[in-house]
């Protein structure tokens, strides 16, 4: 594969992953209550520790999401992102396979719901999907239109 094309992939595979966390952090961020809820839901962590992590989560999302957008520590954001999404990934079939019925919480809301609301297996492929643009990137994180390439000359 050529350095032009690989390049146009890690740029393509920054902006998805990039936007989908920007957006994701961006419309949960308003609602901190919300989404220490939504990660209650999921009875993973203790109770006071989850919504703490709920608290957290929208800030991370959006600062990494810009991060990658601008294409600033592209390897860094990714390696974080793709840790992230292997924990929701987890997250998400141990709810499922657990057989609790809640909404994921992924682009705010969450929570328990109804057990003809639940989506497990189109949010893992979701995430599936933006875990292979973060390992990209993770591996070669050199792209275009980075601010990496125009403060550093590479971002390898």
């Amino acid at each position: 594969m050529s350095t032009r094309v690989a390049d146009g992939l890690g740029l393509v595979a920054r902006l998805v992953l990039g936007a989908v966390f920007l957006v994701a952090g961006g419309l949960k961020i308003t609602t901190p209550e919300a989404l220490a809820k939504a990660t209650q839901a999921y009875q993973l962590l203790p109770h006071d520790l989850a919504a703490y992590v709920g608290y957290a989560l929208p800030i991370i999302e959006v600062i990494l999401g810009l991060l990658l957008v601008l294409g600033l520590f592209t390897r860094v954001s990714a390696v974080l992102t793709s840790v992230m999404l292997v924990a929701f990934i987890v997250g998400i079939a141990q709810a499922w396979a657990r057989g609790l019925t809640i909404d994921c919480g992924c682009f705010g809301g969450g929570g328990t719901v109804a057990a003809d609301e639940t989506s497990y297996l189109p949010r893992i492929l979701e995430d599936l999907g933006m875990l292979a643009c973060g390992l990209w990137l993770s591996w070669r994180p050199r792209s275009l239109l980075s601010l990496e390439r125009l403060l550093f000359g590479t971002a390898d």
